[in-house]
Parts: C-alpha cells; sequence; structure tokens
C-alpha cells in the first residue's frame, strides 16, 4: 500500500489517441502544496483531468493511487467522495440547482451523514464572508449569470466547505483582476492552514502563490516532468521563463 496521499506511478494518458502525458511520477503526502507549471499545450490540465476520472481522458499506462487505493475504474464521483476535489478553468452552468443545495447534497453523498441545515448555513456565511462573496449566491443557479471571478470563488467555496483531502485546482487564477486573484488566494490559503489539506495547483501564472507557502515546484514540459524543486522554483521561473526547460 502507498504511503503517499496521492502517489502517480509512470501515468500516460491519451485524448483521442493522442498521448498526451507520457511515463508522469508525482507523489504527494496529506498537508503538502505542489504546484504544476509550464507552458500552454504542456498537458498540466489533462493531468488534472485524469485524476479526477474524467472519461475522454484514457489512461493508458501507469497507475494513480489514491490513499493507498487503484484509481482506474473508479468514476469522478467515487474519487470525490473519497475526498478528491477538482476545480474547473470554466466551471459549468447548472440551471435548477442553486449553490447551496448543490454543496449540502454533495456534502451528505461525500458523509453519508444528515447535514443539518444550521450549521451548515453558519458555515456557509462564513465561507462567502472570506470570499467576500454576497451570501445570497448560494440562492442562485449554479454558476449561472456568474461571473468569472464569481464562478472562481464559488469553486473556492465548494472546496471550503466540503474539505476535501486533496484540492486540484486547474488555472483558478485565469481571467481574474488583481484584486479577485487576492480573495481567492485568502481562500486557498485558509484550506491550507485550517484543513490542513493537501493542494495540487495547476498554473502558468504565478498570482495566486504570492500568498501561499510551496512545498513542491513541478515543469512539466511536452506531457513530461522536466525538474522539480521547491518553492524557490517558482522564483526561477519567473526570472526565466518555460523557454529555457523546453529547450532542455
Amino acid at each position: 500500500m502507498s504511503q503517499h496521499l496521492l502517489d502517480i506511478e509512470n501515468l500516460t494518458v491519451a485524448v483521442e489517441d493522442k498521448e498526451i502525458l507520457h511515463g508522469v511520477n508525482l507523489q504527494v503526502n496529506e498537508g503538502e502544496t505542489h504546484v504544476l507549471m509550464g507552458p500552454n499545450g504542456a498537458g498540466k490540465s489533462t493531468l488534472g483531468y485524469a485524476l479526477m476520472g474524467n472519461p475522454q481522458y484514457k489512461v493508458t499506462g501507469g497507475s494513480i493511487l489514491f490513499h493507498g487505493k487503484e484509481q482506474q475504474g473508479l468514476s469522478a464521483d467515487q474519487r470525490a467522495k473519497a475526498g478528491m476535489f477538482l476545480s474547473f478553468q470554466n466551471p459549468l452552468e447548472v440551471p435548477g440547482l442553486s449553490l447551496k443545495s448543490f454543496v449540502r447534497s454533495t456534502l451528505a453523498q461525500r458523509t453519508g451523514k444528515r447535514v443539518k441545515l444550521f450549521a451548515f448555513e453558519k458555515q456557509f456565511n462564513a465561507a462567502a464572508e472570506l470570499l467576500q462573496m454576497d451570501p445570497a449566491y448560494g440562492d442562485r443557479d449554479l454558476n449561472v449569470g456568474f461571473s468569472g471571478g464569481e464562478k472562481k470563488k464559488a469553486e473556492i467555496l465548494q472546496m471550503l466547505l466540503l474539505r476535501p483531502s486533496l484540492a486540484i485546482l486547474d488555472e483558478t487564477d485565469s481571467g481574474l483582476d488583481v484584486d479577485a486573484v487576492r480573495t481567492v488566494s485568502r481562500g486557498v490559503e485558509a484550506y491550507q492552514k485550517e484543513q490542513k489539506g493537501a493542494l495540487l495547483i495547476i498554473t502558468h501564472s504565478t498570482r495566486i502563490l504570492e500568498s501561499l507557502h510551496v512545498d513542491y515546484t513541478h515543469i512539466l514540459v511536452n506531457g513530461r516532468i522536466v525538474k522539480t524543486g521547491d518553492g524557490s522554483l517558482v522564483d526561477e521561473i519567473n526570472a526565466r521563463g518555460f523557454e529555457a526547460y523546453e529547450q532542455a
């Protein structure tokens, strides 16, 4: 059994018969924050979708162990119930289902327990306040009519309430202005400190990382991790860009 929370070994992933990831290895322990960076088209989002079990991303080799259990053959909802969470670059709109109802129902399915309304309302409002989000958004249809920033805040709010053991954030800062990035980053920092969950932050920017402690940074180029370092590697990327790694 794996000693890691997440253990990815020699993972290859294809989309429509085209191999995107070529033998990726990555281990994440409880409470760690890992950053996955790389140029556009490197395969960063592919890794996130493959971890979460999106059927369009076919694992053709290697293994994904989560809590020591092989994830091959498990659906996305089974992985979510086990404690895996993925925030999307472009969150979907779901008419007819309110944000509050969605989170409360998902929380009940994950824990297998009835979620008491009063306690849930208190937690929801506290998370909304942290993210400078009007609690009234909880009664609106999920992401319908939300701005890009509001959708990203709603994703982080879900993460705070669902308390996953592993949160995969895919380009969460994409398309956000400076103030929105700062607010979303505050929510991620709260998850880091209060819930002590593990994070895999997928990004090609470093804005969301400015106030976060980073344990490991990985550079993905052309479907392969070409370098791994600590948080200081982020500064190196800022100074050098990705071109040096693309030519390596």
